[in-house]
């Protein structure tokens, strides 16, 4: 039976499709409240795979934005996988895949997939992901694990603020989550409607989990938004405010909500995310790679340029093999 490729500009026609997702990002509505996606189909009987990708001014490149923890292929047939690699060429020059991760083996299947079909492949680091595997503990006995300066900040400062922690979307929490990100360290948001729509539909499915912490008097000090789904919980947005740094306010909150999904809803692993902040290895135990693909189609004059640029990278004194 032939293998059947198409393009869709939006999710409409994808809609019912049986695509059992890992996580929050690999589902279409996700990828509905992003900009300017190209959903790639290829499908043979009953089996399909698709790969959200975006249309940019360079080519095309993952359908991601700042706030994804990671990207992959949507189904887990190589076959067609590689007739998708194959059926890009007609469409591109060059592909920019990331995050993508190894623990499940995405990374080498679209590496394989995309080398089988006549593309150049550069693999490299991009950023990292701490995670904690809760390995049946409890709260208590992760806790008694923890760095003994950060169990006494929190015996000490724990009874200084108020902690809530919803399962529900609430408009009144999610403007003290607003008020305080805006007062914290940390810069702007982009397209925070993107990330409001996000945990208006996590709320709706009960996946949120959404903790605000109050200095006496009420007045909110900390916030962060998590997410529960197939026994891992997401961290992904937390914020404090600078001028009630004294009340250690986020690490009670981070205690109070790990404590939440550790012994509440029992998940396996906790996942903080892309970065390398230096404070997630005092909560996380586990750092695992994310890679960035670049996919070069050699046939096409255009990609030669960044294909020099690629193997200049390559062979830079810290990418050799040592």
């Amino acid at each position: 039976m032939d293998i059947a490729v198409s393009y869709h500009e939006t999710v409409t026609k994808l809609q019912g499709l049986d695509l059992p997702g890992k996580g929050p990002f690999d589902r279409l509505g996700w990828f509905a409240l992003l900009d300017n996606p190209l959903f790639v189909q290829a499908e043979r009987g009953g089996e399909q795979v698709i790969l959200p990708l975006q249309v940019g001014p360079s080519g095309l490149s993952s359908l991601t934005n700042w706030f994804s923890f990671t990207w992959r292929p949507l189904g887990s047939s190589d076959c067609l996988l590689r007739a998708i690699a194959r059926d890009l060429r007609r469409r591109a020059y060059l592909l920019d895949l990331a995050p993508i991760p190894e623990e499940d083996g995405s990374a080498s299947r679209l590496e394989t997939a995309f080398r089988k079909a006549g593309w150049l492949v550069f693999r490299q680091q991009c950023d990292e992901n701490h995670v904690l595997r809760v390995d049946g503990r409890s709260f208590a006995e992760y806790w008694a694990m923890r760095p003994g300066k950060m169990r006494t900040t929190l015996k000490r400062k724990a009874k200084k603020v108020e902690v809530e922690i919803l399962d529900r979307f609430d408009e009144a929490a999610w403007a003290d989550y607003q008020a305080v990100y805006a007062e914290s360290w940390k810069p702007d948001e982009e397209r925070a409607d993107i990330l409001e729509g996000f945990a208006r539909t996590e709320g709706e499915a009960g996946r949120i989990r959404l903790g605000i912490a109050r200095a006496p008097g009420g007045n909110p000090v900390a916030a962060q938004f998590w997410t529960v789904e197939n026994g891992t919980a997401y961290i992904h947005k937390l914020a404090h405010i600078e001028a009630a740094k004294p009340l250690s306010a986020g690490t009670t909150l981070s205690a109070a909500l790990f404590e939440r999904v550790i012994d509440t809803d029992r998940v396996e692993l906790v996942d903080f995310g892309t970065g390398a902040d230096p404070y997630k290895r005092d909560w996380m135990e586990l750092n695992r790679p994310r890679y960035r693909l670049t996919c070069l189609d050699w046939r096409q004059l255009a990609a030669w340029p960044a294909i020099g640029r690629a193997l200049i990278r390559h062979l830079a004194p810290h990418n050799r093999p040592s």
